[in-house]
């Protein structure tokens, strides 16, 4: 076989794959020094024992179809680093070493006597996700256990195919998992690049505003555990929905959620009020507080605002925080 016969629906092995391309033959994510390529291998049944499952979103974003693909570690948390974290860096910059993501679904066992060997079916090529190349989720291992879990964002590159049977389960009824704080405030190590331009990696997460917002919660997480606070968030499953929705902080202590924005513009209260307002439906008991936490003090316009929609604002000052109740 040749690359120009590899187009997307083409049913084909993995040792037909390593003979095009190199790489070994184990594991979910295989990097070839042969060849400028990746390969993804993903298997609904196999993902479901680790407590994930892969697949096309039914809902597309603004940049078109999404397909998640979580990284590759069935033990413990989910790394970039270290032979652990390797290949699950490779992909992460893949566009930084210019190689190119081939998606394969497991498509049942070869049709041959004997055969234990599964079918893989070319789904295309793809690449991350530039405003939001992967998440942090937790999932239970096989022995139950709570870990965190590295999700990537693909998109299509060109051709695909996008099958009804690749795309994720929908949600059979809403459910708000509470999860640890970790799924919303760990910024995961990325290793070190040795390229003097950290700017070409494959997906660059966003600047200035996010890192202002990713400050602003740790430094108060940090207080609310100095007060002894049970401090988490909820990861959102939507009856009949395939995508999953994170909150920001909630503090069981004081049964409060929080949104966290990096800026105190009218655009991100709007966004704060809608988030807020959104998850809130969700989860349970229904006399949950909210409260936005912005690094300053707005507008009274914008004060009011918030408070007119019976949200209260936590904003940062010289003395470390002030909070004013809507109630």
């Amino acid at each position: 076989m040749d690359l120009d016969a590899l187009k997307p629906g083409l049913l084909t092995t993995r040792s037909a794959m390593h003979e095009l391309f190199g790489g070994g033959s184990q594991g979910g994510i295989i990097t070839p020094k042969t060849s400028p390529n990746i390969l993804i291998y993903t298997d609904h049944d196999s993902g479901k024992r680790y407590g994930y499952e892969d697949g096309w979103l039914e809902e597309e974003d603004e940049l078109g179809p999404v397909f998640e693909y979580t990284g590759q570690g069935t033990r413990g948390d989910q790394t970039f680093l270290g032979q652990r974290g390797s290949r699950n860096a490779a992909v992460l910059y893949h566009a930084d070493a210019g190689k190119s993501l081939r998606v394969f679904m497991a498509a049942g066992k070869v049709p041959r006597a004997g055969s234990a060997a599964k079918q893989q079916r070319y789904v295309g090529e793809f690449e991350l996700d530039t405003a939001l190349p992967y998440t942090v989720r937790e999932a239970l291992d096989e022995k139950n256990e709570p870990r965190l879990i590295i999700v990537f964002r693909l998109h299509p590159k060109g051709d695909f195919e996008r099958l009804t049977q690749d795309v994720i389960t929908r949600a059979a009824s809403t459910d708000a998992q509470r999860v640890s704080v970790q799924v919303v405030t760990t910024t995961l190590a990325e290793p070190k690049r040795q390229r003097a331009v950290e700017s070409r990696r494959a997906a660059q997460p966003s600047l200035i505003a996010d890192l202002r917002q990713a400050a602003i919660r740790e430094k108060y997480l940090a207080e609310l555990m100095e007060r002894g606070h049970d401090v988490g968030a909820f990861q959102v499953r939507v009856s009949g929905m395939t995508n999953t929705l994170k909150t920001d902080l909630y503090d069981a202590t004081e049964h409060e959620l929080y949104a966290v924005r990096g800026a105190s513009t009218r655009e991100e209260i709007r966004m704060a009020v809608g988030q807020l307002k959104d998850f809130a439906r969700h989860i349970m008991p229904k006399n949950l507080k909210l409260t936005a936490l912005l690094p300053e003090k707005p507008h009274d316009d914008l004060v009011n605002f918030l408070h007119t929609e019976g949200i209260d604002l936590v904003y940062g000052d010289a003395q470390g925080y002030t909070r004013c109740a809507a109630r």
